[in-house]
């Protein structure tokens, strides 16, 4: 965790409440002069609170791409309903004789509502403007998944090591950032509620220069957050994981030491969300770290039987790729971060299972735990396609966030869990790692992915640039990038240390 990305995540949430206030107080203000509008807006505001904060940001990102537009714009409608229903809460509370008194003075509407009646509902419309930004700055840790920075990503990779440093440096700044921020926010609600009779000269003079300077800091933070991003040369996104993180780390030590070509790593974002970035006329990014079954399940939205008979899945993937989405893979770097199934250290003292058919006549006493993803209906390669497969009846199936599932088994809420074969938690966590024997899940094998302008684009910068990334192929096996992700996740080792210890080790650096 940086200064910088505290600055960054700051920077988001003010700029957020720069356009919530400027939408909402209009539209608190609509609902007060025009009752009959006042359902169907604040419903709109209320329907738009109660949207999952991923979803939300998904569907803003396929009109404005990847990065910190779209968070801004989430967080902006996610601040409107305390705002706009505020707004015309302290509206409708301004006391009717002094409105009377108004219209009685030869007021129009306009300047009755500009110096009567918003001055006087001025407390109340900052109250919401209030409680809008605290619940921003929690909010936006969801802009980690759409490549929007801040500090989503420290949290994320804390709870996934269980790095309790990190996640509890994390929880405490953002604290601190809610709680400073709501403390200025209250002294100026506190002004606000006084009466000017009872303001001091000092006072007076105190509160404008800092009304000042607070208004010079938004406006520092908003420049900030629409600041565009430094993306010289080859640009990719940074992944959730330490696998893509590691190779990422490697693309860019490679190219930068054989090409003298920048490569510049964005903002941590998933893999749907990368690849959107990647494709089309408007992308922000030139290539990614993927896995064939990734890009056939979860992108491509296809199972394994849809693959024609004599065709491998990666070939198949390959030439979908280039037919829909103008980008191909390079090739196989060795691993098959394929699903796999982990046993405790206790399963495997009592009955000292070497496959997953060795679970059957056992099923029935252990608990089976997985990330909600494997028990969606969403292809073959999930919960129930599995158990009927192998004929399992687990004691209990419980789903958890992929970022807690080792925290669990390490808890002990599982006996059985679905992993990664090439995590390096499953080392820390004691699991062993059973044979598929009956061959149920297909390859997952890694590869980097670009699209198919790159090597052109750079042609004149790196020559042989192709061929520099390929020099990944075949270059892993799966115990081999098990060690690398465990010396970052367990060992708390820095990616770019472990990426280019194993780039020298190989003479590649």
């Amino acid at each position: 965790m940086t200064l910088n990305m505290v600055i960054e995540h700051l920077s988001l949430v003010v700029a957020a409440l720069v356009f919530a206030i400027a939408a909402g107080v209009p539209l608190g203000v609509v609902c007060y002069f025009y009752p009959k509008v006042r359902r169907p807006v604040l419903g709109v505001v209320d329907f738009i609170q109660t949207t999952p904060a991923l979803a939300l940001l998904g569907i803003i990102m396929v009109f404005l791409g990847a990065g910190k537009p779209t968070v801004i714009v989430g967080l902006a409608l996610y601040s409107l309903l305390p705002i706009v229903r505020n707004t015309c809460l302290g509206l409708d509370q301004v006391p009717a004789y002094l409105i009377e008194a108004g219209k009685g003075m030869g007021m129009t509407r306009t300047y009755r509502l500009l110096h009567v009646e918003i001055p006087l509902a001025a407390p109340i419309i900052f109250t919401g403007i209030r409680i809008a930004a605290v619940n921003a700055i929690g909010t936006a840790v969801f802009a980690a998944f759409v490549g929007g920075g801040g500090l989503g990503s420290v949290l994320n990779t804390g709870i996934r090591q269980m790095d309790m440093e990190a996640i509890l440096g994390g929880t405490a700044v953002l604290m601190v950032m809610a709680l400073a921020l709501d403390l200025l926010m209250g002294l100026a609600e506190k002004y606000l509620n006084s009466r000017t009779s009872q303001r001091s000269k000092t006072a007076h003079m105190t509160a404008r220069v800092t009304g000042g300077v607070a208004l010079l800091a938004a406006l520092a933070l908003c420049v900030v957050a629409f600041l565009p991003a430094n993306t010289q040369g080859l640009v990719l996104y940074q992944g959730q994981f330490s696998e893509v993180q590691l190779v990422n780390s490697m693309i860019k030590q490679l190219v930068e030491d054989r090409h003298g070509l920048p490569v510049t790593i964005k903002d941590e974002m998933t893999q749907v969300n990368n690849f959107n970035a990647m494709v089309g006329d408007n992308h922000s990014c030139d290539l990614m770290y993927t896995w064939d079954g990734t890009l056939l399940t979860t992108i491509l939205g296809l199972d394994t039987t849809d693959i024609p008979e004599g065709q491998t899945l990666y070939d198949f993937v390959n030439q979908k790729m280039g037919e829909e989405y103008n980008a191909r893979m390079l090739g196989k770097i060795g691993v098959n971060n394929t699903y796999a199934v982990g046993v405790t250290q206790q399963v495997m003292d009592t009955y000292a299972p070497e496959t997953v058919s060795d679970l059957i006549p056992i099923a029935g006493q252990l608990r089976f735990g997985a990330e909600h993803d494997f028990f969606t209906e969403a292809g073959s390669m999930k919960y129930g396609p599995f158990v009927e497969y192998y004929g399992l009846e687990f004691q209990k199936a419980i789903p958890v966030d992929i970022m807690m599932k080792y925290n669990a088994v390490e808890q002990g809420d599982f006996d059985v869990m679905i992993v990664y074969a090439t995590d390096g938690l499953n080392i820390r966590a004691n699991l062993t790692v059973l044979e598929d024997d009956q061959k149920f899940f297909p390859d997952y094998y890694g590869a980097i992915l670009v699209r198919e302008d790159v090597f052109e684009r750079f042609a004149d910068q790196a020559p042989g640039l192709e061929d520099t990334l390929c020099l990944l192929n075949g270059l892993f096996t799966d115990e081999m990038m098990s060690q690398l992700t465990y010396l970052v996740d367990v060992e708390g080792q820095s990616v770019d240390t472990v990426a280019r210890d194993f780039l020298v080790q190989a003479g590649l650096l």
